[in-house]
């Protein structure tokens, strides 16, 4: 006999058990289906931890350049175990936090591998023993694993990918990393920032390439003047491991192949969503190039079976899942929720220095044939931002000049992860450049450079 629910949702990651909350303050009953750890990814092997580690880089930075503060920090040294102790602690608090909230919020968790067999029906693996749960809906949120190079899969020793890079038993003395987008980058800054010597290849003309041309051109130069090696438009034709390092046959944008030796490797070419074996196929669930097609709730074409989250593509952030999650759960409990705006979604890169952004680039916003207002606003201009030693960026703001509409947001610098929502607030309540002129900052506060930027936008800066 199977266990009836009203929704069971495949996976709990940060879509799949927020989705799980909502669900239940709906009144719906719910199960969540989840095969190794609550949270999923991004909780346990993804953004939560790889921030802990970051901190733990960042800290190690100004310990290191402690007098340029009037400070003395002598002997500054680290424990590798102990920083994978401390980021492995992070995640263990938080996992243990998604299941003290699945039971606040009565959600019942079945622990196993779970395979859609019909419309409504899904089946549970545990072990030797099959469970068998039925729902009028069930959510897909299973996910995504990291990208294996045809040539080179991952190892754990010499070839690694995101989950290896995490829990190093040695310090790459020597590292490759191969893309750059957000997470590329972001294990490239910690391991320069550890004293590896860093070399980042990609294929495109620049690194982080979803980013403004500007940010990526700053951020060139930033990570360039950290030690870091780039190499553009470079293309990776061979990657073989040994007992002590790993062979890189590397080719130039002029053609030249050149081999050089790595102590180890990082493989960050993006992500393959997780739809196979789960029972899409035989029920007709439509994909596109493995992703599920979705409709702005989070519909497929297959009546009672929705997805959410990096299964159903970019932007493959946390938070876009959490928000399709919510979405596709007041759709289900017959409310009338706003479809999802990818346009309003924030990306995030926590690096050093960091990058954010929302919205068009400036690029794109030509593109699409907008006339333009653009400002620009650097931190060198910002009190705080002297204050703090953290001078270097800028925030940059895209207008409509016909409408005020603001069009994108792009910073690169000390904690624009966290103001970047400023902006993104602003683009969900449709504010133009009146409202934002005259909104209050307060002083001295690294956000008074979002001010500042909308008002270079219109020829009105104060500080520069």
């Amino acid at each position: 006999m199977a266990d009836t629910y009203d929704l069971v949702i495949l996976g709990s990651g940060p879509g799949g058990y927020v989705a799980a909350i909502r669900a239940s303050q709906l009144g719906l009953k719910v199960a969540i289906v989840e095969r190794e750890r609550l949270g999923g990814i991004c909780l346990n092997w993804g953004c939560i931890p790889t921030k802990a580690l970051l901190r733990t880089s960042e800290i190690y930075h100004y310990m290191q350049n402690a007098e340029s503060y009037g400070l003395k920090a002598d002997n500054v040294g680290f424990d590798l175990a102990k920083i994978v102790d401390r980021s492995r602690k992070v995640a263990g608090q938080l996992n243990a936090g998604v299941k003290g909230l699945m039971k606040k919020n009565k959600v019942t968790v079945v622990e196993g591998v779970g395979t859609v067999t019909a419309k409504g029906k899904l089946s549970v693996k545990q072990g030797d023993k099959m469970v068998e749960l039925e729902a009028k809906n069930i959510i897909v949120a299973t996910g995504a694993r990291a990208r294996d190079l045809p040539f080179a899969k991952a190892d754990g020793e010499r070839i690694w990918t995101y989950r290896h890079a995490m829990v190093p038993t040695e310090m790459p003395t020597k590292l490759l990393v191969i893309g750059s987008g957000a997470i590329g980058v972001e294990f490239a800054s910690f391991y320069n920032d550890m004293g590896a010597d860093v070399t980042i290849v990609e294929m495109l003309p620049r690194i982080l390439p979803v980013e403004d041309e500007e940010v990526s051109a700053f951020m060139d130069k930033a990570l360039s003047k950290q030690g870091i090696k780039l190499l553009t438009q470079t293309g990776l034709e061979g990657l073989v491991p040994s007992a002590n390092g790993v062979t890189a046959k590397i080719k130039a944008k002029d053609g030249k192949v050149s081999e050089e030796t790595f102590s180890h490797a990082i493989i960050a070419i993006g992500i393959v969503p997780n739809t196979e074996n789960i029972g899409l196929e035989a029920l007709g669930v439509e994909t596109d190039r493995g992703h599920i097609k979705t409709d702005g709730y989070g519909r497929t074409n297959v009546d009672g079976i929705w997805a959410i989250g990096d299964v159903t593509g970019a932007p493959w952030l946390a938070h876009k899942a959490s928000h399709e999650g919510i979405i596709a759960v007041e759709k289900i409990a017959g409310g009338s929720p706003h479809q999802m705006d990818k346009a309003n979604i924030p990306g995030c890169t926590y690096s050093r220095p960091q990058v954010a952004s929302v919205g068009m680039t400036e690029a794109k916003a030509k593109e699409a044939g907008y006339e333009l207002k653009v400002g620009k606003f650097p931190f060198i201009g910002n009190g705080k931002a002297i204050a703090l030693g953290e001078a270097e960026g800028f925030v940059k703001t895209v207008f409509d000049a016909k409408t005020g509409e603001l069009l994108g947001a792009h910073m690169v610098g000390a904690e624009v992860t966290e103001l970047i929502q400023g902006y993104v607030v602003a683009r969900q309540l449709e504010t133009t450049e009146a409202e934002l002129m005259e909104t209050v900052f307060a002083h001295p506060t690294l956000s008074e450079m979002m001010h500042e930027s909308v008002l270079a936008a219109y020829g009105r800066a104060i500080h520069y």
